[in-house]
């Protein structure tokens, strides 16, 4: 079988196989030289008396990169940089002539020149870069080089981008359908500076309600083929750490020629649906189309409005919200599910140091946005589906979401058991509607928050393919991603394929090559989603840090050999109190909900409410160091 390394804190890893419900358990021995998002061939066995499968790493077929952070070393005649990613095991071998007259100890990025070819020899690698001094921005750098970024654009590619007019000529006007005498805004994050979509509101004739979702015509400026192209497609993703974003295109595009700032005539992609009486879609428009944002809103000033019902376009949000409410109630109706996590967010101070972690409150205003996103991402896929009836298939991007998997959502029932929350399992849709109980049981009892991401792990990861599945987490049976071509490359080869479908055309890509890119731009994603995973739990080591000595009230999040994991309730920062501060051993119970004292008989369970002194941080292991009190 072929699939990707996605390696534990033990060194260990689980192979994820297309096609195979099981991950394969690998052995850090069975690794052989294979790292962290590396593509693999493996052999699989079942050990017996087991049911999970086993396997070793047989063939490396594709790196996930060549490119690493570490610390050089001088020795001798030779240098050898040690990675600061804990998942990659290995020294690099560096010629003295090839270390850009690096000092002992500093920190430096090295590509690789050779691969070692078994785990007892050392790759091969030259220096590339002098990293600046320690500190945060340093470490954030480090996240994203770690994970494959490039944190700088090629010359050629700045080059073109440069080169591209704001110019809209008048007769790229006249092929377009014109929004700009329709009320339109944006509603944004307070910190964005790519506005992607807008919204437009009118009354027809009929009294109907019209509402336009515009999209950023990305397409118009990124051609096919372009050095620009290639490397957004390399990119696929902007990735959003907690205090920068690395942008897919340059900010020549993202931040200006495709931005939809307001006063500004803008080229965009549309989905123009009509609502009735009933706020039920009548019609749906998809085209390419002009409009003149009227006012930038932040989530806030757009919240501020709908519970006022005053301000600039009060009652445009007001019915806008109507209709969201109305879309979101027919989702979970359907069977959809309420995946509305806890979001931590920072507060930071003009060197980047957190001053302040707080969890993000999801509102109204929030929420609207997402309801006609959504809207239009699921209409576009039915589009494309209801062409190609009666004729041969036109491939697309859907954005799929596979069924649960059965074993994990029982050891969450199990687990949710024991905390006093029983779930129903029997099917998919008794699944769903386990979880969106537990959602809202979760705003009731701290405990059951602890649930929620678990919940998320149990499900598949959505991902993009050309074979639809439908998306079991949204309740739709067609879906794609539309919505975002500034920071998603998926988007751009939706909207390239919509464009080409359009009226009397059918056009049909060559559906090999787009799976191709379908999972490379899935992986790109998933290499996104794990930075800004590593930038969160960084910035809460940083902001713990000032607060060494004080004691915080917390949640048992999770049970090893070794201790306790502890959520503090307000910061949602995650540290351990080992088993050698309490002067006793723990027994820990199959399953790891609960631990019990071998001489005292005390129970540790997973939920249970504890205060906590923080002992110290560690800023390079990402970890925090906790004492019962």
């Amino acid at each position: 079988m072929t699939g990707y390394v996605d390696m534990t804190r033990t060194g260990a890893a689980y192979i994820e196989c297309e096609g195979h419900e099981d991950d394969v358990y690998v052995s850090a021995k069975g690794l052989g030289s294979a790292l962290h998002g590396d593509l693999v061939e493996i052999s699989v066995w079942t050990p017996r008396g087991r049911r999970k499968p086993e396997g070793e790493v047989v063939k490396i077929i594709e790196r996930a990169s060549d490119v690493f952070v570490g610390t050089i070393h001088l020795r001798g005649k030779q240098a050898i940089v040690v990675p600061s990613n804990p998942q990659v095991a290995m020294d690099i071998y560096v010629d003295l002539e090839d270390t850009k007259e690096a000092e002992h100890g500093d920190r430096v990025i090295v590509k690789i020149t050779q691969w070692h070819k078994s785990p007892s020899q050392h790759p091969r690698g030259m220096v590339t870069t002098l990293l600046g001094a320690e500190g945060s921005d340093l470490e954030m750098k480090v996240i994203l080089i770690g994970k494959g970024f490039q944190l700088d654009f090629p010359e050629e590619v700045v080059t073109e981008s440069e080169a591209i007019s704001d110019l809209i000529p008048q007769s790229e006007i006249q092929q377009r359908r014109d929004f700009r005498n329709i009320a339109t805004f944006t509603i944004d994050p307070e910190d964005a500076k790519d506005f992607d979509d807008a919204l437009s509101y009118r009354v027809l004739e009929n009294g109907n309600i019209e509402v336009g979702v515009h999209i950023a015509d990305v397409t118009h400026y990124l051609k096919a083929g372009t050095e620009l192209d290639k490397e957004a497609y390399k990119r696929s993703t902007s990735v959003y750490l907690v205090d920068r974003v690395l942008p897919m295109l340059p900010e020549r595009l993202s931040n200006n020629l495709c931005s939809l700032r307001p006063n500004e005539d803008k080229l965009t992609f549309s989905a123009v649906f009509e609502f009735n009486e009933k706020d039920q879609v009548v019609s749906r428009w998809f085209g390419k189309t002009i409009i003149h944002s009227d006012r930038r809103f932040s989530y806030e000033q757009a919240q501020t409005g709908l519970e006022t019902v005053e301000g600039d376009f009060a009652e445009e949000l007001k019915i806008l919200n109507r209709i969201a409410h109305k879309l979101r109630k027919e989702r979970f109706k359907n069977g959809a599910i309420d995946f509305d996590t806890e979001e931590v967010r920072f507060r930071l101070d003009a060197n980047g140091v957190p001053t302040e972690v707080y969890v993000k409150d999801r509102k109204d205003a929030h929420m609207l946005i997402e309801d006609f996103m959504l809207l239009a991402n699921k209409e576009v896929a039915i589009f494309i589906n209801k062409k190609m009836e009666n004729q041969a298939e036109i491939p697309f991007v859907y954005r799929i979401h596979d069924y649960p998997n059965d074993e994990k959502v029982k050891e969450l029932s199990l687990f949710a058991k024991e905390l006093g929350f029983q779930m129903r399992i029997n099917t998919p849709q008794e699944i769903a509607a386990s979880f969106n109980r537990l959602a809202e049981a979760a705003d009731e009892n701290e405990a059951f928050k602890l649930l929620m991401p678990l919940a998320i792990r149990t499900m598949a990861k959505a991902e993009y393919s050309t074979e639809n599945i439908g998306h079991y987490g949204l309740a739709f049976d067609f879906y794609s991603h539309f919505t975002s071509p500034i920071r998603r490359y998926s988007d751009v080869l939706a909207h390239r394929i919509l464009f080409e479908n359009l009226g009397e055309n059918t056009f049909r890509a060559d559906k090999s090559k787009l799976q191709e890119q379908c999972k490379h731009i899935s992986l790109q994603e998933r290499k996104a989603m794990e930075a800004e995973r590593e930038s969160i739990k960084y910035k809460q080591v940083e902001f713990m840090q000032k607060h060494v000595g004080e004691v915080f009230d917390g949640l048992v999040s999770g049970i090893i050999e070794r201790g306790i994991f502890v959520e503090l309730l307000e910061s949602k920062c995650e540290g351990m109190v080992g088993f050698d501060t309490l002067n006793e051993p723990f027994d820990v119970a199959d399953g790891r909900l609960r631990a019990k004292g071998m001489r005292s008989g005390r129970v540790f369970k997973m939920g249970d409410h504890v205060k906590v002194l923080i002992l110290q941080t560690n800023l390079q292991k990402r970890q925090i160091e906790m004492e019962l009190v």
